[in-house]
């Protein structure tokens, strides 16, 4: 298969993933995209939104959609890497060994997150947070979402979904987003944008210097040109302009950009900051 044709294949298969996930999640679309986004690229994502979202069962249903497994986590303070995956063990000659317990590809995690509901918890760290492709905000649906959200789960019928794509599938995307060409023009673009972002270097603006701590390092311009790509796949393109860097920016950069007192106190928002820089 060319890739020209598994370009048109995943144009195809994209919207009938929504339209399965829709059956069970009504409207956020634009959250939906993302986390798809950040799995055809083999990224990771940070899902933020009040109780009540239904984040876990939007987590539960893609996964049910892509033909995956689906397994919760709940993240305490004590919680340790080697909780996941795998600590030396004493085996029966009192040697040390090491017990890897395997994960299988593709691994996607979509962490969830209450943003207010923070006793006992402690903010993640910004190189963990640099970690996710995406950080993505849930907000409350429109007010004709929310009626049919009560209608249809105040109901005593379960809606299924289909399986639509396979583990070898979803790698295959992932090559095939890797593969897409991408124009000097927009990779210079991405960069630039990301430099932007980082206060106190030679030519940063005056908005950043007053309003940032820290920028985005390299990571969010290879996650914006990879994003851009996949953006350009599911619309059908063959490779990506601008304007797909400018669609996947806010969710890629909006958890690299660390705030000062300044920006707190006068209520600037990462977003107010991106859109500044866009």
């Amino acid at each position: 298969m060319s890739d020209v044709t598994a370009v048109e294949n995943l144009v195809q298969k994209h919207q009938a993933l929504k339209t399965e996930i829709g059956k069970v999640i009504i409207g956020q679309e634009k959250v939906i995209e993302q986390i798809l986004l950040s799995i055809y690229t083999g990224g990771h994502s940070l899902l933020v939104g009040v109780p009540g979202l239904a984040k876990t069962l939007m987590v539960n249903t893609i996964a049910k959609t892509l033909g995956l497994d689906f397994k919760r986590i709940q993240f305490t303070p004590d919680l340790m890497p080697s909780d996941i995956l795998g600590s030396e063990v004493l085996d029966q000659n009192r040697n040390f060994k090491f017990k890897q317990l395997k994960l299988d590809e593709p691994y996607f995690v979509l962490a969830t997150q209450n943003p207010i509901e923070q006793e006992g918890t402690y903010p993640l760290p910004e190189a963990q947070l640099d970690r996710f492709m995406f950080a993505i905000e849930l907000t409350y649906p429109s007010l004709e979402e929310e009626i049919q959200v009560v209608k249809v789960t105040t109901n005593d019928e379960t809606a299924t979904v289909n399986t639509l794509f396979s583990s070898d599938e979803i790698l295959a995307v992932q090559h095939l987003i890797r593969r897409i060409p991408v124009p000097d023009n927009v990779v210079r673009y991405a960069v630039e944008l990301v430099t932007k972002t980082r206060p106190g270097i030679q030519g940063s603006l005056d908005f950043v210097n007053n309003f940032i701590d820290w920028g985005a390092g390299p990571r969010a311009s290879q996650n914006l040109v990879l994003g851009a790509k996949a953006n350009a796949a599911i619309s059908g393109k063959f490779s990506p302009d601008i304007e797909d860097v400018q669609a996947v920016a806010p969710g890629i950069l909006r958890h690299r950009i660390l705030k000062n007192y300044k920006a707190e106190a006068e209520g600037i928002t990462e977003e107010k900051i991106i859109r500044e820089l866009l």
